[in-house]
């Protein structure tokens, strides 16, 4: 406690608790006391300005009445803060604040907020689904411990003093020239895509750059077409900048090219696996489009993810390769197929695209973190992420194929929609069977499926689909999780749902 607050001794003509008292309002108001930390114990304090504990017990007591303390259980007396700002308003304003209703009072306040994008509809996926015996999830990986082993390799060479120039100074709107230098040579020739570095943004992940984009091309005013069913990040982003909303059809073939899109300014698109049904747009669709692009005059956001996870035919070439007008901005992501937690993407633009891109992107965070950009391109250089894509293809080629097989025989009322490749299989329900109550009829058997409503945007949201990712789940444990998730269907059509232990 400071000593200004204490002299010692106290007054002893004065009331000891009225003097203690108030010096230690004082000090409270002047914000010498931590509020995380105690006060001195009473027998502490006591022995320092020479008074029994008694009346350093009697004083912190009055105080917790005033508002001034709050006690905690075995840990002391500690500052309630919210009263403090209340007594320091009143000192400044001269009038005494009224006191918050609590919660009611900051959602009447929230309401007044431009947007609330918890509000909107959207994927809720559990964060303990590894302790779900079959996680069909979409979005996550097996481990795999010789890409660890690698990156790790990969982290701690970036980190080493012969790299340590290209990370430890501010990159102001810049990216690592060397992983840029990967993307151009090794990433994008891949995909079809010849590019120059002014032509690549760097962002931390698809879906930062998805937000960059629908926040420069977006907006009030803007009629952004996206997939229905469709990427519902994607469609809540181009929502949250104000942009009106047009459902594009999507059928087995992916989006259609038809008069919806007619009057946009703008569209998302998904063309390698479509979201969420996994299907490829063929190529008389994709030429169709940028036709239509350029005569109806909109952009393509190209969200190319599993661009690499084709086990059928050929690989197709992306809408930015066959761009000869510049419509086109693709998207990427360097880690969703490794490590989806590492966040990292790229955008391929006109150089115009890219230099407000750029401009934005220092406005929200200047650049990703450099030594990331530089173990990624030591990652990219020394051949780790083929490796690991061809190791990925093998073992979701197998699971792929058994999924399909299996579902033919296990869910023989269910049409699984046929795909080319991807990390998940698209699943048309019996009719009369909600996709949501059937998730939670699995969930109780340890049985996770991902509900298929939240993909739609129509009015009337069809509910009869669920998507099973098949990345994170063990090949041996897909029978047995499909053998479950029939078991669960068979009972919702009896009209009644009998939970089996996991």
């Amino acid at each position: 406690m400071p000593d200004r607050f204490f002299p010692v001794p106290v007054h002893p003509g004065e009331g000891l608790q009225r003097q203690i008292h108030a010096r230690l309002v004082e000090a409270i108001l002047d914000g010498t006391i931590s509020p995380f930390e105690p006060l001195p114990a009473s027998r502490v304090l006591a022995e320092r300005i020479g008074v029994s504990r008694n009346t350093v017990v009697l004083v912190y007591e009055r105080l917790v009445e005033d508002g001034f303390l709050r006690a905690v259980p075995r840990r002391g007396y500690f500052i309630d803060e919210a009263h403090v700002r209340r007594e320091l308003a009143a000192r400044v304003t001269g009038r005494t604040p009224a006191r918050d209703d609590g919660d009611a009072v900051l959602e009447a306040r929230l309401d007044r907020l431009r947007l609330r994008p918890s509000r909107q509809r959207n994927i809720v996926k559990p964060t303990d689904w590894r302790s779900y015996p079959y996680p069909f999830i979409y979005g996550q990986v097996n481990i795999d411990r010789i890409t660890i082993a690698r990156w790790r390799d990969c982290a701690r060479l970036a980190g080493a003093e012969r790299h340590s120039a290209a990370w430890v100074v501010d990159l102001i709107d810049a990216d690592d020239p060397t992983l840029i230098a990967q993307i151009v040579s090794r990433v994008l020739p891949r995909r079809g895509i010849r590019a120059r570095p002014e032509e690549v943004l760097v962002t931390i992940g698809a879906q930062n750059a998805l937000f960059l984009i629908a926040t420069l091309l977006g907006g009030t005013g803007a009629v952004a077409g996206v997939e229905d069913p469709g990427y519902a990040d994607a469609r809540n982003i181009l929502s949250a900048t104000g942009a009106g909303l047009r459902p594009l059809p999507v059928d087995a073939g992916g989006v259609r090219i038809g008069p919806e899109l007619t009057g946009c300014t703008l569209i998302h698109v998904t063309p390698s696996h479509q979201s969420p049904t996994s299907v490829t747009l063929g190529m008389e669709r994709r030429l169709a489009l940028l036709d239509r692009a350029e005569r109806d005059d909109f952009w393509i956001i190209e969200d190319d993810y599993e661009h690499e996870l084709n086990y059928v035919g050929a690989q197709r070439p992306a809408l930015r390769a066959l761009d000869g007008h510049e419509r086109v901005l693709h998207v990427g992501s360097l880690t969703k197929p490794i490590f989806p937690g590492l966040r990292m993407g790229f955008i391929v633009a006109a150089p115009g695209l890219i230099r407000e891109l750029r401009a934005l992107r220092r406005l929200m965070y200047r650049h990703p973190p450099a030594l990331d950009q530089r173990a990624m391109a030591l990652f990219l250089a020394e051949g780790h992420f083929d490796a690991h894509i061809l190791r990925a293809r093998q073992a979701l080629a197998r699971k792929w194929r058994t999924l399909f097989r299996e579902i033919e025989r296990l869910l023989p009322d269910c049409r699984a929609l046929p795909t080319t490749g991807g990390s998940a299989v698209w699943l048309e329900l019996p009719a009369g069977v909600d996709g949501r109550a059937l998730a939670e009829a699995a969930l109780t058997r340890g049985v996770l499926v991902e509900p298929g409503d939240a993909h739609f945007m129509t009015p009337r949201v069809p509910c009869g689909y669920v998507r099973l990712g098949f990345a994170a789940i063990a090949h041996d444990r897909i029978v047995p999780g499909l053998c479950l998730l029939a078991e669960a269907l068979a009972d919702m059509r009896q009209g009644t749902d009998r939970p089996a232990g996991h």
